[in-house]
């Protein structure tokens, strides 16, 4: 296959397998998709979707989560790990959207990355998730599966964003960037993962991946 025919391949294939794609964070409004982005960082999607509810019932909008102390917030979010650093960024950014956009959540990849603790794939997720927009957040799973699928050097996750959005269409990106994450969680695992069931990185998978694959099968 060429690039473009592989391109095609995960695009068609993906479809197929989640034509209606969940969405990995619980949240009801961006502003609580915001907060559960920020507190992902280095925490699994499992555990977030644990703790948000205790938060928000607390708090699920700026001018209530500045009512609480940055204590009584990281005393809650302790479990999704950094949280002393997590806690200031949301009680600081908190304050932000009230004083500087009306206590909304701004539809603007600059405005977002002002914030404190977001970053440009917490941006790129709000702006795709919350409001629509094409953005191509990428993860540790996008990262890992765009190379071994050949379609980035895997350098870092700032080339593997820019190759992404160069090959695939802009209007798969928002479908796309998800079908990716919940393939790679069910297919092809970082670790003693089952290239039979990873179908697309068996037909399109760079050749030292699935050469370093079958002789590790070989030893065991």
């Amino acid at each position: 296959m060429n690039k473009q025919e592989r391109v095609n391949f995960v695009i068609n294939t993906l479809k197929e397998l989640y034509p209606t794609i969940p969405m990995p964070l619980d949240h009801k409004d961006p502003y609580t998709l915001l907060i559960a982005v920020l507190l992902s960082a280095q925490c699994t999607d499992v555990r977030v979707n644990q703790i948000t509810p205790l938060l928000f019932a607390r708090a699920d909008n700026p001018y209530d989560m500045i009512k609480m102390t940055v204590e009584e917030i990281k005393e809650i979010i302790r479990p999704c790990g950094l949280s002393p650093m997590k806690s200031k960024g949301i009680h600081g950014l908190s304050h932000i959207l009230i004083d500087k956009h009306g206590g909304e959540v701004p539809q603007s990849f600059e405005f977002l990355e002002e914030l404190p603790a977001v970053g440009h794939k917490t941006a790129s997720v709000v702006m795709s998730q919350a409001f629509g927009i094409p953005a191509f957040p990428v993860d540790t799973h996008i990262h890992r599966l765009m190379y071994r699928w050949n379609l980035t050097n895997g350098k870092n996750v700032v080339q593997t964003e820019k190759d992404a959005k160069r090959i695939f269409p802009e209007e798969t990106w928002n479908d796309l960037h998800l079908q990716i994450i919940w393939y790679g969680r069910q297919y092809s695992q970082a670790r003693g993962w089952d290239l039979e069931k990873d179908i697309i990185t068996k037909t399109i998978g760079r050749k030292t991946v699935l050469d370093t694959y079958y002789k590790k099968q070989t030893k065991v």
